[in-house]
């Protein structure tokens, strides 16, 4: 073991000396700004942690778009869903296995873009939640929505050039700067409790769910006794053996692991759940002797098999008039979710891996961060996918040491590698990863101690954003709560402050963030061109000379080590 270590340790540091290690700035390459404590082989378990993690979108989101019907035709007239229509439903096989390959593929090339051009841990993949939407709401049911499935598709592909659009104009990257610091904070703290509402559930080990009575009831039953109307245990709670293997030896396991600082934790606790979950003749079994069992079993027992895309690909109606009213519905609704949710979910996963400037409240190559994923979007709708965007199980890397774009390059090299390797990564149950998004969430939560608690104006909509994201199964909603908090609530302080002339103020109004509309940094062009300053260069500076880069970040130290102490960032002057 000594050994092989010594090995390691050797090809790192030859690795990060060389051309490769300098371009991807990893620590000792001598580049001025290389990514401390990023090494070769840490970045590639980093990316096989990230995954595993997210392997499962493979198989889920499959299974949701699936749903919509996709390009199979409904002829029933009496039954408008086909549900038991024997031929539409085996129309739906193919359609399933199309999207399987779909999403691997997607996955597998905006990751590996993403990673190459912004040098960022941060994996894309078709968006869970957007797929939701993109199924049950705006297709329908089995095809029984406004928009067709065909016409769905052009809207997400329309969607993602305007994405680039306003990308290459700045106002991404403006709007982020835009949103008070502890808010910015708050939304990584809120991601990290979203996935760990995600792990509990029956998307995860099943340990939540929902209850008639209450939002939320403790669950851990067997799927036979779960309420299809309600979702909650009738009966039977707590006795579910695959929740069980999955807090032992998908959570305690890992945790434990952890705690010796084992670096392949995380991999180790979900391939030993899986393992364990594939006989069928347990009682945690994935493959139960059901009709549904049966087909996964047997498409698992393929292990090798590549299933070309037969039905979904390049599959655009671009007769948009037909739809009217409701495909620009669906489109500006994939555009703001897209914008808040992904714009959201990119500058804390950056955050979180410790590459945000304390000064601009900005991350390296955001530009290109954010016209990768927006390219990745027109792209995906070409393989019949709906709108992909940064997973924020990309934490799951991140904490497993993932500091450069080789982690997100590693997870897209297994999503392409998974393509010819579906049936093993389609089987991956979701209580093998239940608990690694706890783990995640926990790690997340070190941010929180950056949030200004001090101010009540800074604490509630911080505390709103963090609470509402899991409550409301969105990052989207979460940022807008507490966002409309912060305008109301500090609104009315500086109303008061207005007509009282200065006489009625908050007693801790100086601990009070300081908030601008004219952010730090390079502002969008747009605004430098209504100001006359198109061709200037360097920072944006407010009317006084002050540079409006202020507030309180978590320096990259502080983010990447846990301290998350805050630290004010410096003012400049104007000479």
């Amino acid at each position: 073991m000594f050994s092989i270590n010594e090995h390691v340790k050797t090809l790192d540091y030859k690795v990060s000396r060389s051309t490769f290690g300098r371009v991807f700035r990893l620590d000792g390459s001598g580049h001025p700004k290389e990514r401390k404590g990023s090494k070769f082989f840490t970045e590639i378990r980093a990316g096989l942690t990230t995954f595993f993690t997210m392997a499962y979108i493979i198989a889920v989101n499959a299974s949701i778009t699936t749903q919509s019907g996709g390009t199979c035709m409904c002829t029933d007239i009496v039954d408008k869903s086909c549900a038991i229509d024997v031929a539409y439903n085996a129309c739906l096989i193919g359609i399933n296995r199309d999207i399987i390959t779909a999403t691997a593929v997607i996955a597998g090339i905006s990751s590996l873009a993403f990673g190459f051009f912004t040098n960022l841990p941060v994996a894309l993949a078709p968006g869970m939640g957007l797929n939701a939407y993109f199924a049950y709401q705006v297709v329908g049911y089995h095809g029984t929505g406004k928009v067709s499935y065909r016409l769905a598709l052009t809207a997400v592909f329309v969607e993602g050039f305007i994405f680039v659009f306003l990308s290459l104009i700045g106002m991404r990257q403006w709007l982020v700067k835009v949103i008070p610091a502890s808010v910015k904070v708050a939304s990584g703290v809120g991601i990290g409790m979203f996935l760990t509402e995600i792990g509990m559930s029956y998307s995860g080990i099943g340990l939540i769910s929902g209850s008639p009575v209450t939002p939320t009831d403790i669950a851990g039953c067997p799927p036979q006794y779960l309420d299809p109307v309600a979702g909650n245990c009738r009966s039977h709670k707590m006795t579910n053996p695959t929740m069980w293997i999955g807090i032992l030896c998908g959570g305690m396991l890992t945790a434990y692991l952890m705690s010796y600082r084992i670096k392949a934790a995380i991999i180790i606790g979900i391939s030993v759940v899986s393992i364990l979950s594939w006989p069928r003749d347990t009682p945690f079994t994935y493959f139960p002797h059901t009709s549904s069992g049966d087909s996964m079993f047997n498409y698992f027992k393929q292990v090798v098999a590549f299933h070309p895309i037969q039905h979904t690909l390049a599959a655009q109606d671009w007769n948009i008039g037909q739809a009217g009213a409701h495909f620009a519905l669906a489109l500006f609704t994939f555009l703001y979710v897209d914008i808040v949710d992904a714009t959201a979910t990119l500058y804390s996963m950056a955050r979180f891996s410790g590459v945000v400037d304390p000064e601009t409240g900005d991350f390296p190559r955001s530009t290109l961060a954010y016209c990768c994923d927006a390219i990745a979007i027109s792209i995906g709708s070409l393989f019949g996918c709906s709108p992909v965007t940064a997973f924020i199980e990309s934490g799951a890397g991140i904490t497993e040491g993932g500091r450069t774009g080789l982690t997100a390059m590693t997870t897209g090299t297994c999503f392409l590698i998974s393509i010819f390797f579906a049936p093993i990564f389609a089987s991956i149950p979701p209580w093998a990863t239940g608990c690694t998004l706890i783990l995640v969430g926990c790690m997340m939560m070190r941010q929180v101690t950056a949030v200004n608690w001090s101010f009540i104006g800074d604490a509630v909509p911080a505390f709103v954003t963090i609470v509402t994201m899991p409550y409301t199964y969105s990052v989207a909603y979460g940022l807008i709560a507490g966002l409309f908090t912060y305008a109301v609530l500090n609104g009315m302080i500086y109303i008061t402050k207005v007509v009282t002339r200065g006489k009625v103020q908050p007693p801790d109004a100086d601990l009070a963030e300081y908030w601008t509309y004219k952010p730090g940094g390079n502002p969008p062009w747009f605004i430098k061109a209504a100001q006359g300053k198109l061709w200037n260069k360097g920072k944006f500076y407010s009317m006084d000379g002050q540079s409006v880069a202020g507030g309180t970040e978590a320096s990259e130290k502080e983010l990447v080590e846990g301290a998350a102490m805050r630290v004010p960032t410096r003012e400049t002057h104007e000479g």
